[in-house]
């Protein structure tokens, strides 16, 4: 049978037909712009943007600044964005400008508690919180700062506290504000220490008062997630919550502050939020959320007086994601969009037509020369009898009189939305480009489908999740143009664990798995792993607590409990500095593949985390993906 695999290893792109163009490499995604928005200019005419192009000579970013219109037209390059850019972090009066930075509060290198001992390399913990993400703890704390203009005198509101805000490891500017006044700053902080804080989500957004130096907790009777505090025009304060203490993939709803009540505006909701803006006028919010597959903009109306429910409005609708809501204007929003097929571009949403037009086109020549494979939504029947939405990729130029190898790609997460989304690692464009099917299910677990999908997977990791994986390649594996005899197993993170899960409870479906910063032992896993909120909520708790969730976690659905049944190739793939769910899981499942005789490879990224962000790596970590595909499916 003749192979439809290119050989990426080369770098080589195929074409098909005499008058085809090319199709997308590893090589040709790192070759991309990466569009970013950095806000509207002063006058409220132009979007400023970044867009970063990787160097692969160098492995490092290159990145230029540029305006570009609200009405359309050409980009203009800018020397800097400085004094361009609304700048968020000054006073209303300008007078005062917000800012964070660590500061040194703890000794915790040798270094530091031994200072003749310069050249020690030790760290000394007397409680958990010792690292996080991809770093160690080393006694500083991201403070809250403002600083006066004329005095040029800073102030850290958060002095001698041993908290972080912004929070780790991913809080940034949105973690804090200005009051409308500018007489309080608001910022979002986990004000916990130690085994509290790693087993806790109850982060609370505080009040600091600039005149008394007061520190009042606003969110204090919510023991769940409280962050992005934002202001409206007319000075109301809104946030995202999550209800639930622990559960970090709990339904994420609006509130708004209403003088001492809290309105819930998305309770009623079945969705869940990812991000939100004030409109102009305060009278109504802009939202973005995942629905069906993709992530999409809404509006829920704010009326404190009405009794009766906040209409909520979908406002766009398509094979896209709508991820960013960049600026709000009177008659038309700003906001980022890509699909499976696009890379990140800036558009403008005209509240009146309800149409998106793209802003910035960084990428539009470099996709007009490549033949781009074409995504289709199919609904497939659960063995529970749910519907479940599955994306399905197909190669360029596909032909149903063919037969293709196909691979099954695990979502992480576990609770992560399975949208249009355009990754630079786990590239579907990529995949299909190099002659492959991509099945990609919107299995149990995942926001877009209503809370209860949502919740299904916890404390079910190997049960109908499980189920749904299968009853979406078994599905589309009917189809002629299917290669059954060469179907792989492909994820990273939960889709790690669910790689090495079905490698022992498959029945022979899959002909190779690719594992990436996957889940091993679910035990090992509870040792190590930094967030431990995380695996209480998911788990049911720690594997030596003698309870019926935990059995089943540590047990039935431990992967390491089927090794004994593995019977086909494993590729493991592992960052050394990745601490969510750390190094030795990966060493582990490959050490078990070996030993038991499976052919089977371990990549290794000493430098990098659960993800893979240098340029060079990244093209490693494509060209092995491909690599391994060849050879064994």
């Amino acid at each position: 049978m003749m192979r439809t695999i290119v050989s990426v290893s080369l770098g080589l792109a195929f074409s098909v037909g005499a008058f085809a163009n090319e199709v997308m490499t590893p090589e040709k995604l790192w070759e991309l712009k990466r569009v970013s928005a950095l806000g509207l200019n002063k006058d409220k005419t132009h979007v400023i943007y970044k867009v970063t192009t990787p160097s692969i000579e160098n492995n490092s970013f290159d990145s230029k600044v540029y305006q570009v219109s609200l009405k359309g037209g050409d980009a203009q390059l800018l020397e800097s964005y400085q004094g361009v850019v609304i700048d968020k972090s000054l006073s209303p009066d300008g007078t005062k400008k917000l800012f964070h930075k660590k500061v040194q509060l703890e000794d915790v290198l040798a270094t530091d508690r031994y200072k003749e001992l310069g050249k020690a390399n030790a760290y000394v913990f007397d409680d958990l919180n010792y690292r996080h993400w991809d770093t160690w703890k080393d006694g500083k704390y991201k403070h809250v700062f403002y600083q006066d203009l004329k005095t040029e005198e800073k102030v850290d509101i958060m002095k001698g506290m041993p908290f972080d805000s912004p929070t780790s490891p991913f809080g940034g500017v949105a973690d804090y504000t200005w009051g409308p006044k500018g007489e309080n700053i608001y910022y979002v902080s986990k004000k916990l220490t130690g085994t509290e804080y790693v087993k806790s989500t109850n982060t609370d957004i505080y009040r600091y008062n600039l005149k008394s130096k007061k520190t009042t907790n606003i969110t204090e009777s919510n023991l769940g997630y409280d962050k992005y505090p934002a202001f409206s025009a007319k000075g109301q304060l809104a946030w995202l919550q999550m209800d639930e203490a622990g559960n970090e993939a709990d339904k994420n709803d609006i509130v708004v502050k209403v003088k001492n009540r809290e309105l819930n505006l998305t309770e009623h909701w079945d969705g869940t939020v990812n991000s939100f803006k004030w409109s102009h006028d305060g009278k109504s919010i802009y939202f973005i959320a995942p629905i069906d597959g993709t992530v999409q903009l809404f509006q829920v109306a704010v009326n404190t007086k009405s009794k009766s429910k906040p209409k909520i409005k979908q406002l766009t609708k398509g094979q896209f994601d709508v991820n960013g809501i960049v600026a709000v204007l009177k008659d038309k929003l700003v906001v980022t969009r890509n699909s499976m097929n696009a890379a990140r571009e800036i558009y403008r949403f005209d509240l009146r037509s309800k149409k998106l037009t793209a802003l910035t086109k960084e990428n539009d020549a470099f996709y007009a020369g490549l033949d781009l494979p074409n995504v289709e939504k199919r609904m497939v029947k659960t063995t529970d009898g749910q519907d479940m939405l599955t994306w399905v990729i197909y190669p360029p130029n596909f032909d149903k009189k063919k037969k293709y190898p196909t691979l099954l790609y695990l979502q992480g997460g576990p609770q992560s939305a399975l949208s249009q989304f355009y990754s630079f690692r786990w590239n579907f464009q990529v995949m299909a480009s190099q002659g492959y099917i991509v099945v990609a299910p919107n299995r149990r677990g995942m926001p877009g489908h209503g809370e209860q999908w949502n919740k299904d997977i916890s404390n079910d990791w190997g049960g109908q999740v499980m189920e749904d994986y299968l009853a979406a390649i078994d599905d589309v594996a009917k189809e002629s143009y299917v290669d059954k005899s060469r179907i792989g197993a492909v994820g990273a993170s939960y889709g790690g664990y669910s790689a090495f899960y079905l490698a022992g409870n498959h029945e022979g479906r899959f002909k190779t798995f690719i594992a990436h910063c996957g889940i091993f032992d679910l035990r090992s896993m509870y040792g190590t792993t930094e967030e431990l909120f995380f695996v209480n909520n998911e788990l049911g708790g720690a594997y030596w607590e003698n309870n019926a969730s935990t059995n089943k976690s540590y047990g039935q659905f431990n992967p390491i409990n089927h090794i004994d049944k593995w019977d086909a190739p494993m590729f493991v793939i592992h960052g050394a500095k990745d601490y969510r769910v750390p190094l030795e899981q990966g060493i582990a499942a490959f050490q078990a593949a070996k030993l038991r005789g499976l052919k089977s490879r371990f990549l290794l990224f000493p430098e990098e985390n659960h993800w893979v962000l240098t340029p060079q790596n990244g093209i490693v970590w494509q060209r092995e993906f491909f690599k391994w595909l060849e050879e064994t499916l």
